[in-house]
């Protein structure tokens, strides 16, 4: 199976570089429709209906005894790799093509599809068995992005990566006019720009000791950084539909935007929701999105509205190639035209020195609630992807907490040998509390550092996750803090990562739940949690 052979050496090689060399290769020797299927499953694009995880746990559990299968799952710490360890049989026969099998995995009664892959483990070799489980699954955790995938493509037909990122959502698996580009037998697929999603382009993080002495404030504008989704705005005058920053086509989800949105044209901003001009915290959103349904009472209790920054297509004109200040001012007259309630312009923040913005954003930011500010040159282009120099985000400095260490479980792909995924709290009342979880912020020697201690600190296990003693102090930075009924603790940190392992800390000098109090409303508001020094 030569898909599995893929997978395996881009999960050992390291290399950005050899993964690339690595997909190219299979790319331009790998037939049709198989190599479409492979480039789905890569970019997270390929969707089997039947096959989840937990169909995968049952049928598992129907043919290894849930005492050896326990422990095993646990040493190794990943279910395809499990699977592909202890499945009974040596195996060793072909399946079927990468296409093919697809095909019958999707389209087989589900009545009969726990005995087809059964019988799939069955004839293949360990290698094929830990593929085929990663494929099933959608989890591929072989350290390859989207992007890195479609680098690769664009790479193999000699082709530029923007020109492909720009088709890519008009097309669909197994890809046939895609490679069909690729190899030089068709032209370009031609796609509608009004009924597809087109990448973004994404500002590079602005550190406080960057030198602003190579940077003329006069050549750039300043907006908030608002506190929602990144989404994009399609129409095409009959129908309007949204797309988050990945290019998942949300729009059933707020019908209330969509079907209040006319006009032609390409729209770039920030979702919200709430009223205008006074948004609601993002945790308000989250009870919006990834919804299969609509909550009928959340269309006016949480209604949506978007933040627009910039323009893409004026009616069915590419302005992309234009300097943001002309953009800026087509998107105004755009709204003059087609202007709904539910379309708000971000405003621009004055300023004349960079010490000035400074003072802003560290004060601005935290008094309404926004992230931080946006900076952008004037003249700038709208570029896909993440160009270096002209759009920078300047995030509001994050808060610092000291919280105790609860719960670890292990990480997954390079991860899964390692406990990873820490769970903390605050104390409260003589116990402690969790308020979030976080998994980075850490070096690769801390984490075998954090590894070792959660190993000889264990004292409780449920399934994967450990419980540890209350023996660790976490220093947690984080954006805001909201209100969670979801949290025993009745609040949840924003963006918390680990900023220090606390080790010389002693663990009944962790912060408290009472120093959040003060930083919470009865609506959730985020508020702003003062330096570590208040919190003590």
């Amino acid at each position: 199976m030569a898909f599995a052979s893929l997978l395996e050496r881009l999960l050992l090689t390291p290399s950005r570089n050899r993964k690339i060399v690595l997909m190219m290769r299979y790319f331009r020797h790998t037939p049709d429709p198989d190599r479409g299927i492979a480039l789905a499953a890569l970019t997270g694009a390929l969707r089997l209906r039947h096959v989840k995880p937990a169909f995968i746990r049952d049928v598992v559990m129907d043919r290894i005894d849930p005492v050896l299968w326990a422990p095993s799952y646990d040493y190794v710490g990943d279910m395809a790799e499990t699977v592909s360890l202890i499945w009974p049989g040596s195996g060793g026969e072909d399946l079927p093509g990468l296409a093919d099998l697809v095909e019958t995995l999707d389209a087989m009664p589900k009545d009969r599809l726990a005995g087809y892959l059964s019988g799939l483990l069955d004839r293949a070799e360990p290698k094929a068995r830990w593929a085929l489980i990663k494929l099933a699954t959608g989890g591929l955790r072989v350290g390859v992005s989207a992007r890195l995938a479609k680098t690769a493509l664009a790479e193999a037909g000699g082709l530029n990566l923007q020109d492909v990122e720009e088709v890519w959502h008009g097309v669909d698996p197994p890809y046939t006019n895609l490679f069909a580009w690729m190899d030089g037998r068709a032209p370009r697929p031609r796609v509608a720009f009004s009924r597809i999603f087109h990448p973004m382009m994404l500002a590079n993080p602005l550190d406080d000791d960057r030198d602003f002495s190579s940077l003329d404030p006069d050549d750039y504008v300043a907006e908030w950084k608002w506190d929602g989704v990144r989404v994009q705005i399609v129409g095409d005058g009959a129908e309007t539909r949204l797309f988050s920053r990945t290019g998942e086509d949300i729009s059933h989800t707020f019908p209330d935007l969509v079907s209040a949105v006319s006009g032609v044209g390409v729209l770039d901003g920030e979702l919200l929701v709430g009223v205008p001009g006074d948004p609601l915290p993002f945790n308000r959103l989250q009870q919006r999105l990834n919804r299969k349904t609509v909550i009928r009472k959340h269309l006016t209790t949480l209604p949506a509205f978007v933040m627009l920054y910039d323009m893409l297509f004026d009616g069915d004109l590419d302005i992309r190639d234009r300097p943001l200040d002309i953009r800026r001012k087509m998107l105004e007259h755009w709204l003059d035209r087609h202007g709904d309630d539910r379309l708000c312009l971000s405003v621009r923040i004055p300023f004349t020195s960079w010490t000035e913005l400074e003072d802003i954003r560290r004060h601005g930011a935290d008094e309404r609630g926004h992230e931080g500010v946006m900076i952008k040159h004037r003249s700038s282009l709208y570029v896909p992807g993440r160009p270096r120099g002209p759009w920078f985000k300047w995030k509001r400095d994050p808060k610092l907490v000291d919280a105790v260490l609860m719960y670890a479980q292990r990480g997954h792909g390079k991860r899964s040998s390692f406990y990873s995924d820490f769970t903390f709290g605050l104390w409260r009342e003589g116990s402690v509390v969790p308020i979030g979880k976080a998994y980075f912020g850490f070096t690769d020697a801390e984490l075998r550092q954090l590894d070792a201690w959660v190993r000889k600190h264990t004292i409780n296990r449920f399934g994967p996750v450990r419980e540890v003693a209350k023996g660790l102090v976490l220093e947690v930075a984080f954006d805001s803090v909201h209100t969670s009924p979801r949290h025993k603790s009745g609040v949840a940190l924003r963006f918390p990562r680990i900023s220090r392992i606390r080790w010389d800390k002693p663990v009944a000098e962790a912060d408290s739940l009472n120093a959040l109090d003060p930083f919470l409303d009865d609506a959730g508001s985020p508020r702003t949690v003062p330096a570590k020094s208040g919190l003590a």
